[in-house]
């Protein structure tokens, strides 16, 4: 059995750190967007046992260190089917370490596919539920399209779509480190927040300046020293008639809303000629499930 199953990045259009929880995580506040970007996956299941996972990045794990295959393991702990042998390929355009959700996605895209696959009737909740085992942007890319994520990114609320316009991203040639970054958050000493409920009511009301006018990471304020490509991006979004421009996740991508095509490639162009990862998209509707 073979099934083939597209996987779409993310981007933030805003990051807020609400509280620091008990059991040592965040949680969180986030407008979360799913962009045409995509992963290409081909999952194979034949009689047999195990999981394994190739990429056309060598460098990617094949084991159950890869999102990819620890959803295939939850998938089948919990619907109980046994007795197959699954390989999973997948063809990466997503940039990684980009805070883009390319491991995330991956993994909902397994869910996905698996429970087409093998006929499992899995509804939406269910499959979000098990992708919260996974990570936390798992359960907002079994689905996509638009939602206000909070708690550890496992507690959805729908939202209208970002209003129809082109997204640039943009990768500086360097990764930041997750974990450092919410080492150096404080939550109470977090000065500049995004407007999270004037963005939401931006959405409901169909605007995309008003959007782009809101966006805002709040961990944009705490990057590490030889990060400065980032402020030089957003203002290259900017200069090129951005309506509005932040970083994504934890990093180390930049993505800016343009209104019109001609300014969105002229963006696209200029920045290409300094950067190797640079992409010209737009968003992604929602997955029905």
């Amino acid at each position: 059995m073979i099934i083939k199953e597209k996987a779409f990045a993310k981007i933030n259009l805003s990051i807020d750190i609400v509280a620091r929880m008990e059991n040592g995580y965040h949680s969180m506040r986030m407008v979360m967007q799913s962009v045409a970007l995509h992963d290409e996956l081909t999952v194979t299941c034949t009689p047999g046992e195990g999981i394994g996972v190739t990429t056309d990045l060598k460098y990617l794990p094949g084991d159950e260190r890869n999102i990819a295959a620890r959803a295939a393991s939850v998938f089948f702990s919990h619907t109980g089917i046994t007795g197959w042998r699954t390989d999973i390929d997948i063809k990466k355009s997503i940039p990684v370490c980009a805070g883009l959700g390319g491991g995330s996605t991956d993994g909902a895209a397994v869910l996905r596919a698996l429970n087409a696959l093998f006929e499992a009737k899995l509804g939406r909740e269910t499959l979000e539920q098990l992708a919260a085992k996974i990570g936390s942007d798992v359960p907002f890319c079994v689905a996509g399209g638009t939602a206000l994520a909070e708690g550890r990114g496992e507690k959805l609320t729908d939202l209208p779509p970002l209003p129809d316009c082109r997204i640039v991203i943009c990768k500086p040639a360097f990764a930041i480190s997750t974990p450092e970054l919410f080492s150096r958050i404080v939550c109470d000493k977090i000065h500049l927040r995004p407007d999270t409920d004037g963005l939401v009511e931006a959405l409901n009301k169909r605007s995309l300046a008003g959007v782009a006018r809101r966006m805002y990471n709040v961990f944009e304020d705490v990057l590490p020293k030889g990060t400065g490509p980032i402020g030089e991006i957003k203002d290259a979004l900017g200069d090129h008639g951005a309506l509005g421009a932040a970083m994504t996740g934890t990093g180390s991508a930049v993505f800016g809303l343009f209104q019109d095509d001609k300014s969105a490639g002229d963006a696209f162009e200029a920045l290409k000629a300094q950067y190797s990862e640079c992409y010209l998209t737009e968003i992604s509707s929602r997955i029905s499930i």
